[in-house]
């Protein structure tokens, strides 16, 4: 993988390379186990909204819906949960837990609307089968597709 030097947290230059595709869908999937998590509540929420507020009841057997605003909702709050942690930290938890950084090109901290766009087409990358992924192998850059779209970095950190 291709390395270059960074400032860590204490402002001291440190090599890093870019993330390899098994530490960074590692990171997915952990993430993935607290987004199931936040989509329960999110679930619970909607289910709670729809029958206090709005009145409405199920039969019995029937299946509650969201409906297309609970859907939009839901996905908001799954890229919400992207945008805040890379914003706040450079990080998700589980990209912490792999010591994974996500930068701008710059090495700073990507804008919302570079974080926006890395939600689309990470979705899109991985919709693919994960080519957008997997195409970190033939980048001189080690950059996956949608690291190359929009602009972001993700690096790995060295160990304390």
């Amino acid at each position: 993988m291709p390395h270059t030097t960074a400032l860590n947290q204490h402002g001291e230059r440190v090599g890093v390379a870019s993330a390899g595709v098994f530490k960074r869908l590692a990171a997915a999937l952990y993430d993935s186990l607290l987004i199931m998590a936040i989509s329960l509540a999110y679930s619970a929420t909607v289910l709670a909204v729809n029958t206090w507020l709005l009145g409405e009841s199920l039969a019995p057997g029937e299946k509650a819906q969201m409906g297309s605003l609970g859907f939009i909702g839901w996905v908001c709050v799954w890229v919400g949960f992207y945008i805040v942690f890379w914003r706040r930290f450079g990080q998700t938890l589980g990209m912490k837990a792999w010591r994974l950084k996500l930068t701008d090109v710059n090495g700073n901290t990507p804008s919302i609307a570079r974080c926006l766009l890395r939600c689309l087409l990470g979705a899109v990358s991985l919709a693919c089968f994960g080519l957008g992924y997997f195409w970190l192998w033939l980048d001189p850059k080690g950059l996956t597709a949608h690291d190359r779209l929009s602009g972001t970095r993700v690096w790995q950190l060295p160990k304390n």
